[in-house]
């Protein structure tokens, strides 16, 4: 996986977790606005969630939560409560003595550097030198089973032929002691990983790996250190032909091709406005150092590099002298440094690798502003709007921490929320659709910061750069408000202390943040450190207000000459350009070649394709270390919970989940009912939800509502949720007919226990009086809207293909792709008509929402408040919640809704008849300006009623990561291939991403059953190859939780009544599964019911199709 500047990442420590937040709010599946960001992509697609929601830091455009407060006075309060209240990392003392053992614990293959505790994240650290190889290993000890790995080489390129990128694919694709093509595959099907993964970064390369389970957790260590060590890739120049680039010919009389999976996983990227954007921005401002070049890799460098170099970049960079190791979590201590030495006594010392990957700094050099104009690919009937960023060198020195955690507050209070000065003022300047540029970039050596707009019309080109740099004047002159500082000192220190990460390691956190300065010879833990900073920084706002603020604006941006404005401009021919150009370079190849060389590439493609088909030997599986069923857990892990209906004679039903710590932390949820929302209007939710939180709310306007947000909790957002549920009667576990489910307005929130007034004072104010009458805000809010949908068709087609094709079967699908699909780029054109043209008519539709779903005669019925926090937290809030629940509106003796759970939801009828009209059976295309495909097909693989065995989850993941990673990614050279099951609605698909092939996956899609056959017949005499994948099915069940997520997913299992019995039903079905269940499988999926396609790819690639065969109903995207 390649860290594009798009995907900006917070590295630090301090502001990473706000990132793992957004999966947590993603637990319940909620629809439309919230505070979280939609997840990027991995480089192994098939990865797991948690990783996918890190990766990309935060759509600030997305942001309808968030932050703020009223006056400094009482931001010094709100920090101080933050320090008191969060006991986040207060580990006993008993747990801190046993810790305290783990430091300066000597081994006599290593010397001791140094030994630190950190204390804001209860990590005991101590840093070794490996004698004889001169690798440096951070050993953290914390009370955290989930235990943390990695290795980071420092990997400078010097051209974009995308070397250390390729590599990073590439060393994991067998080694000395591993033998099979991919171990890392073989891992993923069968290991208890909560995190697998490897990412190149502009300047380094890092392999990660997590587990809970500390035997698996060994066996990955094991895996990974062979891996990067000795590569069977830098022996097998198949390894570089497969995973970076090679010249394809089956036949001498046809055209000469480029694959690998690199190779398109970056045309992918090229396709994208965004991606461009943020590549030039970025190489625009470094035009002397290492960050000038791309080391994803260009698909027009990418073929100039040669299995020589490739072999050379590894034996140069990937020394253990030039890499860092890092150990985090509650395993032994002395495990960790004999398991290491067994890898590193390998090597001698090697005094040049260090100075040889040393990063040159970039000085401010421009002594004027740089402007830049390039084009990007539009479609045919994409509008003539460019895109505009101003970006800056931020700085050519060290940043003191003192300055690392102001410059930090600085971006959050210039971008990190809607009403952040700088953010606010773009949006309301009329100038563009949406922001782009991610403010502060730091996770590199030198800071970053760009901001711009994207749809802007070509003659305000040169006003965006205007209006930024006047409003960095006024920051100058004015400074911030005191409440301003306020709410973004208190979101930023709430986010630290609290340390939530969801399901992303938070040993990967550390390993993270520490690597900011330990890839460039600093202290690691210096950089996991904020308590002194912080107090530094508090202690200047206290005298001289806003001004450090001002002065770091000043010196880093306003008076900063090292910046670009970079203007891209659309090209409607580009795309067709970029094709043809790369039709020249292989036809001047190929003419260039005698029969003799020709025949040398379509022999080394049959070669190829041959290995690549091959099944791993017996002998060499066997290398490969894995768990057996005994070392699985049985029994399913049920969380705490506690209904109480009616409570207090209030009508509204209240959840709660007692933890053993939540830290100090109150977790809620409010649901609401919106059932009685007419079918019309059921598009408007995501709109009306960001509108409670950016549009202000009864005496407060936008800013104010955000600021009194970020002063007094850690956040709020609002979403829609719609969830299907188990039907009363009915037969548990059978597929539904989707035609039961709930449909709430969810309001999510945290606050320390003292603060849970504010908290609930804040959710009542949203619900009740949001500024509906904001016509301005909705313009601004929908044209963002538009933009980013078109982002995502373009950049994340395999979502959109998988959304449009459950939409064709289920009423459940059909509502969430009109909310959040394809369909919904539809519905927010036809708004944004009628916000511009008819805004009363608009506005009267979303006051109808909030007068339906207030409705008093039965609001109440339709609530729950659902509550997680410790049996501390729950008796602080208590006073809190009645109050709260008193004064909710609604009758308290409300009449009763109709019984989701036995009658079909009143939306069904109407949405039947839409469907009928709009979602037939069929194969849709859906042309976009890209080089890649993203390919879907899916039809139904249970009817209604039929029972849905847990077998099922090891099946469909054993087809992913065995039959379409090999046949898709592989074979057919496509960034990743995969294929989801949902045993609610019996509906399963193949999907495909950044994919060079159209008609090819299909028909490999199309072959999936009888593969499957074959898998089943040799798994009777291969129950290992079982085990494996029922080891990989449990792991994807077993994932680690933050006390957040365990209620936000007991909550879901009892709104959709799930029982306890059901779940461990399925999951002993998971453990028992056996060779007939693969059978069974296969013969449903060869007779797959009413299949469909859909399918994101450009004009060229559909007309390849058609002439395939492969006829689609096309549609023009953009």
């Amino acid at each position: 996986m390649h860290f594009h500047r798009l995907a900006k990442m917070a590295f630090l420590a301090l502001t990473a977790t706000r990132v793992a937040t957004a999966f947590s709010a993603a637990t319940l599946r909620s629809v439309g606005a919230s505070s979280s960001s939609a997840a990027s992509s991995s480089r192994r697609s098939l990865t797991n969630a948690a990783a996918v929601a890190f990766l990309d830091n935060r759509n600030r455009g997305a942001s309808a939560s968030t932050t703020a407060g009223r006056f400094f006075s009482q931001s010094a309060a709100a920090a101080s409560t933050c320090t008191s209240s969060i006991t986040a990392l207060r580990q006993s003392t008993v747990v801190e003595s046993e810790l305290e053992k783990n430091l300066g614990l000597s081994h006599p293959a290593f010397d001791i550097i140094s030994t630190d505790i950190v204390t804001e994240f209860g990590a005991y650290c101590t840093l070794y030198r490996h004698k004889q190889s001169g690798a440096e290993l951070l050993s953290v000890s914390t009370d955290d089973d989930n235990k943390c790995f990695g290795i980071t080489f420092r990997t400078p390129p010097t051209d974009s032929t995308g070397v250390p990128h390729i590599l990073e694919h590439s060393v994991l694709c067998g080694s000395r002691k591993y033998k099979t093509k991919d171990p890392f595959v073989q891992l993923l099907q069968g290991s208890l990983q909560t995190f697998l993964n490897a990412f190149t970064y502009p300047d380094r390369t890092c392999y990660v790996v997590a587990s809970q389970n500390t035997k698996d957790f060994y066996n990955l260590i094991n895996v990974y250190a062979d891996a990067v060590y000795h590569p069977r890739a830098t022996s097998d120049p198949m390894v570089h032909a497969q995973e970076g680039w090679h010249l394809e010919l089956e036949k001498i009389e046809e055209p000469l091709t480029y694959k690998g999976v690199v190779y398109n996983e970056m045309k992918g990227v090229y396709s994208s406005p965004d991606s461009l954007l943020q590549r030039d921005a970025q190489q625009s401002i470094f035009p002397d150092n290492t960050y000038g070049v791309d080391s994803g890799g260009s698909p027009v460098e990418i073929p100039n590099l040669s299995f020589e170099q490739f072999a050379e970049f590894h034996q140069k960079f990937y020394h253990p002298g030039n890499s860092r190791i890092f150990f985090a979590g509650d395993d032994d201590v002395a495990n960790r440094l004999e398991i290491m030495d067994e890898y590193l006594k390998d090597f001698g010392p090697s005094p040049e690798s260090k100075p040889a990957s040393t990063i040159q700094w970039q000085k401010k050099t421009f002594d004027a502003p740089k402007k830049i104009r390039n084009p990007y690919p539009a479609g045919n009937d994409q509008p003539e709007t460019h895109m505009i960023m101003m970006n800056w060198l931020v700085n050519d020195r060290p940043l003191t921490p003192v300055e690392e955690i102001t410059v930090t507050i600085l971006d959050h209070l210039l971008m990190g929320t809607s009403s952040s000065i700088l953010y606010k003022t773009l949006m309301e300047s009329g100038l563009g659709e949406s922001i782009t540029g991610g403010g502060l970039m730091s996770e590199l050596m030198q800071g970053t910061f760009s901001a711009g707009l994207k749809g802007v019309k070509p003659e305000d080109a040169d006003k965006v750069e205007e209006v930024i740099m006047s409003t960095l004047q006024k920051v100058v002159e004015e400074g911030f408000t005191e409440d301003a500082i306020a709410a973004s000192m208190n979101t930023i220190e709430f986010d630290m202390r609290e340390f939530n990460t969801g399901s992303f390691p938070k040993g990967l956190s550390l390993m993270l943040g520490s690597m900011r300065e330990w890839i460039y010879d600093r202290s690691p833990t210096d950089a996991l450190r904020f308590e002194e900073p912080l107090a530094e920084l508090k202690k200047s706002i206290s005298e001289s207000g806003s001004k450090v603020f001002q002065d770091m604006v000043k010196e880093f941006l306003l008076e900063n000459t090292h910046r670009s404005t970079l203007e891209m401009f659309p090209s409607k021919t580009l795309e067709e350009e970029q094709l043809q150009e790369e039709k020249d370079r292989l036809a001047k190849i190929k003419e260039s070649m005698s029969e003799e060389e020709l025949q040398r590439i379509i022999d080394t493609t049959t070669e190829l394709k041959k290995l690549q088909a091959a099944e791993d030997a017996p002998e060499a599986r066997a290398t490969i270390p894995s768990l057996e069923l005994s070392d699985l857990k049985r029994e399913v892990t049920e969380y705490p919970i506690a209904v109480s209906e009616n409570e207090a004679d209030t009508g509204v039903t209240v959840v709660r989940h007692e933890l053993g710590s939540t830290s100090g932390i109150a977790y809620a949820n409010l649901a609401v009912d919106v059932s009685g929302v007419a079918t019309e209007d059921i598009p408007l939710l995501p709109l009306f939800t960001r509108m409670m939180l950016e549009t202000g709310a009864g005496e407060y306007d936008s800013v104010a509502l955000s600021r009194r947000i970020g002063t007094h909790t850690g956040g709020v957002s609002a979403s829609a949720l719609i969830a299907g549920v188990e039907v009363e009667g009915g037969t548990e576990g059978a597929v539904t007919s989707g035609e039961h489910f709930v449909t709430k307005l969810l309001i999510t929130g945290k606050a320390t226990s003292d603060k849970t007034d504010e908290l609930f004072s804040i959710f009542d104010l949203i619900l009740r009086d949001a500024n509906l009458d904001a016509k301005s805000k909705i313009i601004e809010i929908l044209k963002q809207a538009k933009s980013q949908k078109e982002s995502t068709v373009q950049g994340s087609g395999h979502a959109t293909s998988n959304a449009r094709i459950r939409s064709r079967y289920n009423v459940v699908g059909y509502i969430n792709e009109k909310m959040t699909g394809l369909s919904s780029l539809d519905v927010v054109k036809d708004l944004l008509d009628q916000a511009e043209n008819d805004f009363p008519a608009l506005l009267a539709r979303l006051e109808n929402i909030r007068n339906t779903i207030l409705e008093k005669s039965t609001c109440r019925d339709g609530m729950i408040l659902d509550l997680t926090g410790d049996a501390a937290v729950f008796e602080k809030i208590q006073p809190s919640v009645e109050n709260f629940l008193s004064k909710l509106p609604g009758d308290t003796n409300a009449e009763k809704l109709q019984d989701f759970y036995s009658e079909p939801h009143p939306w069904v009828k109407e949405i039947k008849e839409e469907m009928a009209a709009n979602a037939p059976i069929a194969d849709e295309g859906f042309i976009v300006p890209t080089q890649v495909s993203y390919v879907g097909k899916g039809g139904r693989l249970y009817d209604v009623d039929e029972s849905v065995s847990g077998s099922t989850a090891v099946v469909s993941r054993f087809l992913g990561t065995g039959y379409m990673w090999d046949n898709i990614r592989v074979i057919g050279g496509a960034y990743g291939g995969f294929c989801q099951f949902n045993p609610r609605d019996g509906v399963f698909s193949f999907l495909s991403y950044r994919d060079p092939n159209l008609a090819g996956s299909i028909d490999v899609y199309d072959g999936a059953a009888d593969a499957l056959l074959a898998s089943a017949a040799d798994m009777e005499n291969d129950p290992d190859a079982l085990t494996t994948a029922i080891i990989g099915a449990i792991a994807d069940m077993d994932g680690a939780l933050s006390p957040d997520q365990k209620g936000s997913a007991q909550f879901k299992r009892w709104l959709t009544r799930e029982s306890p019995e059901q779940r461990q039903k399925y999951r002993d079905e998971v453990l028992n599964t056996t060779p007939a269940d693969f059978k069974a499988f296969a013969e449903r999926l060869k007779a797959l019911k009413d299949p469909s396609s859909a399918v994101v790819s450009s004009k060229a690639a559909f007309e390849d199709a058609a002439k395939a065969g492969k006829e689609f109903t096309l549609k023009n995207v953009m």
